[in-house]
């Protein structure tokens, strides 16, 4: 499958590119670029691979599907100008600044008999595997509750704005871990810490507690700009727990230089001194990493517009997981558990 790349910023060169590469069954077919030491950039890192100025001039070259990474404000337009032009779209989060405007893209997608996906790439996250491998095995009875922290120290990476903050960025990811771990959530008490930017009052971090309808309770937790660096799953049942601090391995590797295709069977693994602990009544078990494995989302993708099975993270899925952040925005501004309203 030809598949174009809309954007080569950090997204596109660093979560995107390296991933398509090693994905059986996809090419990159072009890139959308237009400041010049962009496209120096992509010449130098993808030889051979044509640069276009726009979404347009790509289309009329040919593509069967597109990854649309520019920034969040463009992101609706672009992935409409795809759906009209009968291709297939990866979209990255935050798929749209509400969950209205993600039920227009997905119903145009549908109406369209295209596949649209949003890159919720972090299902593929190796802890987030190995939690689901935990949970699956039963060992922990039925479940209490599950919490998800997720802080960097990133300031510099903060999307400003009324479209941009940390909530629709980091939270996009957990809510949507949490919701496939779980199930849908029906409602949402939520606390988001405000800072002051030129392009306006920003979300610099987070706390959700998500009530799903299976009965079970979540949280998600995530900050950027206090210079603290953590990632951490705890896991509650009625038979025992489950906790891991693990480090962001596929991240840490691609902005190391290191790249999938490399090594598709080692890749992805966390070191083993940061695997988890299952602890029950038979006393306390290290559990090792699972694989992380970005590139089976573009391989599940590439299938999907082939008819073959069914598309990762599908639109529909993304209108769910706005629909929880409005719920979240809502609550921050009430004090009160929202009700998460369908879109």
């Amino acid at each position: 499958m030809r598949l174009g790349l809309v954007g080569y910023g950090v997204g596109g060169q660093f979560f995107h590119a390296p991933f398509i590469e090693a994905a059986g069954g996809l090419e990159i077919a072009g890139v959308v670029a237009r400041a010049e030491t962009t496209r120096a950039r992509v010449a130098a890192e993808l030889p051979g691979v044509p640069v276009y100025p726009d979404l347009a001039a790509m289309l009329e070259a040919g593509v069967d599907a597109v990854t649309i990474t520019t920034p969040p404000a463009t992101r609706r337009e672009l992935v409409m100008q795809a759906i009209a032009a009968g291709v297939h779209v990866v979209a990255d989060k935050p798929f749209a600044p509400s969950a209205a405007v993600a039920r227009e893209m997905t119903d145009a997608a549908a109406e369209a008999g295209v596949v649209l996906s949003v890159f919720h790439n972090r299902l593929f996250d190796a802890d987030l595997v190995t939690l689901q491998g935990v949970l699956g095995s039963g060992a922990l009875g039925p479940l209490f509750r599950v919490h998800s922290r997720f802080d960097l120290d990133e300031p510099e990476g903060l999307e400003a704005g009324p479209e941009g903050g940390l909530l629709r960025d980091i939270g996009t990811h957990l809510v949507y871990q949490l919701m496939g771990l779980l199930g849908p959530v029906t409602g949402v008490h939520a606390r988001l810490d405000m800072i002051e930017r030129p392009e306006g009052p920003t979300d610099a971090a987070f706390l959700l507690t998500l009530q799903h309808a299976s009965g079970v309770t979540s949280t998600a937790e995530s900050t950027k700009t206090v210079h603290l660096a953590h990632r951490s799953l705890r896991a509650y049942g009625e038979d025992g727990a489950y906790e891991v601090d693990s480090a962001d391995v596929q991240a840490q590797a691609v902005f190391a230089g290191q790249r999938p295709a490399e090594d598709l069977d080692g890749w992805g693994f966390d070191a083993e001194e940061n695997w988890g602990t299952l602890h029950t009544a038979a006393g306390h078990e290290t559990v090792p990493s699972a694989q992380g494995a970005y590139h089976r989302f573009y391989e599940r993708f590439a299938a999907a517009c082939a008819g073959e099975g069914a598309p990762p993270s599908p639109g529909e899925e993304g209108v769910a997981v706005l629909a929880v952040l409005d719920a979240a925005c809502r609550s921050a501004a009430s004090g009160q558990v929202e009700a998460v309203e369908p879109a």
